[in-house]
């Protein structure tokens, strides 16, 4: 099954993420499919960028995400 989930970036107490598409075997930062966006909880407020396109191509394909993405993409007005 192939999934849309943060893959965690950064510093140690100072993280940001990017959203990927991704099978849901493979390790957290493993290897992705694609990157669609980005997410920094550090900035006031969060910073999220993500790209609609790409990620309505994968939710029409039958990618799932998590839940945590799927508040991000209500955030940023997806679906």
């Amino acid at each position: 099954m192939v999934k849309i989930r943060l893959r965690r970036m950064g510093k140690k107490k100072a993280p940001f993420y990017r959203v990927i598409v991704a099978d849901s075997r493979s390790p957290r930062d493993g290897r992705c499919i694609e990157e669609i966006g980005t997410y920094d909880p550090n900035t006031e407020p969060a910073t999220v960028n993500i790209n609609a396109e790409l990620a309505k191509k994968w939710l029409d394909t039958g990618a799932k995400p998590t839940e945590i993405v799927t508040r991000l993409f209500k955030q940023a007005g997806i679906e």
